[in-house]
């Protein structure tokens, strides 16, 4: 949590202010007891109402100034606040975006929403306590104990017997709380991860009419939250009564005390007042103080678990200067016994890995599900590192290009078609931001999406609602398909991506490819034996490992997988 503070290094005039203009106020609130004290021993006592008057007009001017530096204080504090958790929301932000697949894989996409809503606002909420509270509460407390020693040394001695336990009860609660917090942020994590799965599976959920058991495992997991909560609730919520407790014992021993200093003539009723008045600040004080310390018990247990972001180390390394090959040759691509280890796995996902790509080609990928095909072309962009062997890319290492570059040379479209929100412009616009419009329509039509935009009222300024909910699942691949052919990449990569396309379509996308960008090389991964059928180079996986590599008629004769996969669509002794 202490590395967040960098956080307020922007904002540094507003979390000294924040706190000073607090420490001004409760100055003048300090005062107020000895002016009332005066008022009973002098005016009252002497019915003085010309004295009463002008020690009132000091009241309210000590109340005035008072409000106005409260005022000041809540401003700057509210200001470095909010400041504090953009910049960091901002950071997080940032830092999640150069985290590999493996990371966001083992940090949750959930866990992610979290903390960059849920613990970001409670540290926020934190600061924002800790600027106004943390040094304005101590300083009345302590300042009203030394305030009580100028007036009665004897009776002072009951507040610190009182600032003594409050301390043991403050501090004991929040020994207890924060790793409890830590606990309940957790569990609201996974219901955040339950909520997120079944809204983003609700047609499937309903499809096999599992809203029940749906929703009692969301109750189940609900209620173990709601059981945390008041877990922590309760320990926290003895801090108020206990707080009371011995601060109205200490005041009845005051009073007590009081009254028989008073008959003996050794203090007079205002003082008494003063002292009970004092006392009763250090109530309302301590009551505010165990209320800022529950709330940063929770936004320390939420920092700490941001922090835990932060410090993950992107699992990709990136180079500070791509070395440029020397002569771009025919090869352009080569996977040299290549390796691939996910994060947290023990087992290959890929093993020995070896061909070679030269620059045009199109290379197919096939094989049946889990037999690594999407692993092996997550590799070419980085998605993934390679954990074994190398592989390069026009004759350099795929680590030894900055990421930024390695990936304007690949262009990719994944298995499941994902649009943002906005316009078809602006998504055809993430593959270049300054392409002509006679490349965006170029890009649509080979992608056989022209009609598409051509039957949309406003073209390609129509509005694309969130994750692209407005247009069909074939709609959304080939507009995908037509933002990544805007960057004219030297690789594509088709990862899947016309499976909800027919056959006629697929078959014309192909053609269309081929024919217009002849130099770029393209890898399409598919189930479709057809799909891959006219490439010039198949790959054939099967748990991870190559079982055969050439054209549609050398793999038929010699490669028994790819017969078995080709004869399953086509009908045995097919050709």
């Amino acid at each position: 949590m202490k590395k967040l503070l960098r956080f307020l290094k922007t904002y540094r005039k507003e979390s000294i202010l924040a706190p000073l203009f607090k420490l001004l106020e409760a100055s003048f609130e300090l005062f107020v007891p000895l002016v009332m004290a005066a008022i009973i021993d002098v005016g009252i006592a002497g019915a003085d109402t010309g004295y009463i008057g002008k020690m009132g007009a000091v009241l309210v001017l000590l109340a005035a100034v008072g409000f106005a530096a409260s005022l000041t204080a809540q401003y700057f504090a509210a200001k470095a606040a909010v400041g504090f958790a953009a910049e960091l929301k901002h950071d997080l932000f940032q830092h999640i975006q150069s985290l590999s697949f493996g990371d966001m894989d083992r940090l949750g996409t959930s866990a992610m929403i979290t903390r960059m809503t849920s613990d970001v606002n409670q540290v926020q909420s934190g600061v924002n306590l800790v600027l106004r509270l943390a040094l304005r509460s101590p300083f009345i407390v302590f300042g009203a104990m030394i305030m009580a020693f100028t007036i009665d040394g004897r009776a002072a001695l009951v507040f610190v017997a009182a600032i003594f336990l409050l301390a043991l009860v403050v501090f004991g609660v929040m020994k207890i709380c924060i790793p409890l917090y830590k606990q309940v942020q957790t569990a609201l994590e996974r219901l955040v991860e339950r909520t997120r799965e079944n809204l983003t599976g609700v047609r499937v959920l309903r499809a096999f009419h599992k809203q029940k058991e749906e929703t009692l495992r969301f109750t189940a997991e609900n209620r173990e939250l709601t059981r945390m909560q008041l877990v922590v609730g309760k320990i926290a919520a003895l801090t108020n009564p206990v707080t009371y407790l011995i601060i109205n014992s200490a005041i009845i021993v005051l009073i007590y005390c009081g009254a028989v200093q008073v008959d003996a003539g050794a203090m007079t009723q205002g003082e008494v007042v003063a002292l009970v008045s004092y006392m009763s600040q250090i109530l309302v004080e301590l009551v505010k103080l165990a209320n800022l310390i529950i709330n940063v018990d929770k936004a320390i247990a939420c920092g700490n678990r941001i922090q835990e972001v932060l410090e993950q180390k992107p699992g990709l390394t990136e180079a500070e200067h791509t070395i440029e090959p020397e002569d771009k040759g025919s090869e352009i691509l080569s996977f040299s016994h290549v390796g691939l280890i996910y994060p947290g796995n023990r087992e290959e996902a890929l093993t020995d890995i070896d061909f070679s790509v030269n620059r045009g080609e199109t290379i197919g990928i096939i094989g049946g599900t889990g037999s690594g095909k999407t692993s092996l072309v997550h590799l070419i962009p980085r998605f993934y590192d390679i954990t074994s062997g190398s592989l390069k890319i026009e004759g350099v290492e795929a680590k030894e290009y900055e990421i930024k570059k390695l990936r304007q040379k690949v262009g990719i479209v994944l298995q499941k078609p994902v649009l943002f929100q906005g316009t078809i412009l602006s998504n055809l616009l993430w593959g270049k931001e300054d392409a002509t419009e006679e490349e965006l329509w170029q890009a649509l039509c080979i992608a056989q999406a022209e009609e598409i935009v051509k039957g949309k009222k406003n073209g390609l300024l129509e509005e694309v609602e969130q994750e692209g909910r407005n247009f069909s699942g074939g709609q959304k691949q080939r507009l995908s398909i037509a933002r990544a052919l805007v960057k004219k990449p030297d690789i594509l990569i088709m990862d899947d991506s016309a499976s909800a396309l027919d056959y006629a379509t697929d078959a014309a996308l192909r053609k269309a490819i081929r024919e217009q960008l002849t130099d770029m090389t393209l890898f399409i991964v598919s189930q479709r034996a057809a799909s891959v059928r006219q490439a010039d180079k198949i790959v054939v996986l099967e748990d991870g490992h190559i079982a055969g590599i050439g054209t549609h008629e050398y793999l038929i004769e010699r490669c028994e997988v790819y017969r078995e996969i080709y004869e399953s669509q086509y009908g045995k002794g097919a050709r």
